[in-house]
């Protein structure tokens, strides 16, 4: 893992990092760098620009702390594409809590009753009670914020059935859409961008139940696309391009779906999926 620039560290340590950081996405994404040389032309590209933290990690330390930087369900209500209903708020914390300080715990439970479909495509019977949170503050990357890191460390079920998702998706549209975490019922991690095509860059995880840290490095490349580099447990797995990705907010999720994707017959017990020091930063131009 890689130490990130932190509200009072310098300037120059701030630099550094993001030179080192953006090293790959100053190369072609399907070359192996030179890191000395990447790292120059990185630092050359950033120039001036300020680095600025927006969530730093330390959200899941309090309910006031997750609270002040995070609301409850999708940023579209309680239903997504799985079986699993989203149940969570300020007095409801049967299966979004944090438990130790810290760390964030997403339960979806089997429910024996009829609660009707999802009111999303492919509008699936409601099978699971579940959680889900999203950020705040919106990923927007354009002149004044051309480089975005979003990453976070994870301990994510991958049983047949169940679906831990870490991600950002359009807030106005559908696409854009990078998916950093996805699991999809066994234990393949799923790097995926759409931007009216699908890239996938699907990854064997040894024990995804263990803690992993997952990350995106994305730059604006041109008017309309940015670079994503994808990173598991701080090594480099791939790059893809996301086509119109420029000045389109997106919203950053944390959510525990079943099913769906993931196969049917999922879990009959309660499922977990934990998180801890996710972190989101970018640079700022002024």
């Amino acid at each position: 893992m890689t130490n990130q620039p932190r509200p009072g560290g310098s300037r120059r340590t701030a630099l550094k990092r993001m030179a080192a950081a953006a090293a790959a996405a100053a190369t072609a994404p399907l070359l192996v760098p030179d890191p000395a040389r990447a790292a120059d032309a990185a630092a050359r590209q950033i120039g001036a620009a300020a680095w600025e933290t927006l969530i730093d990690g330390s959200s899941f330390a309090s309910r006031a702390a997750l609270e002040s930087e995070w609301n409850y369900l999708y940023p579209w209500g309680s239903d997504h594409n799985g079986t699993a209903r989203m149940y969570a708020s300020s007095t409801d914390s049967n299966h979004c809590y944090l438990s130790p300080a810290g760390v964030l715990n997403l339960k979806a439970t089997r429910i024996t009753w009829d609660e009707g479909n999802s009111s999303k495509d492919p509008y699936l019977p409601i099978h699971y009670h579940s959680a889900a949170i999203h950020a705040k503050n919106q990923v927007l990357v354009n002149d004044q914020f051309p480089d975005w890191e979003v990453r976070g460390e994870f301990q994510a079920p991958s049983a047949r059935g169940t679906w831990p998702a870490f991600w950002i998706t359009g807030a106005n549209s559908w696409p854009p859409e990078s998916d950093i975490l996805e699991y999809k019922g066994d234990n393949r991690n799923w790097f995926n961008t759409y931007d009216g095509g699908w890239d996938n860059t699907i990854v064997t995880v040894a024990s995804p139940g263990s803690w992993h840290e997952y990350r995106i490095w994305m730059t604006k490349t041109s008017g309309t696309d940015v670079q994503i580099h994808y990173y598991l447990d701080g090594v480099w797995k791939g790059a893809h391009t996301g086509s119109n990705f420029v000045g389109k907010p997106m919203n950053v999720i944390i959510n525990l779906q079943m099913e769906g994707a993931s196969g049917s017959g999922g879990p009959t017990g309660d499922t977990y999926y934990k998180a801890r020091n996710v972190y989101v930063g970018r640079t700022n131009n002024g």
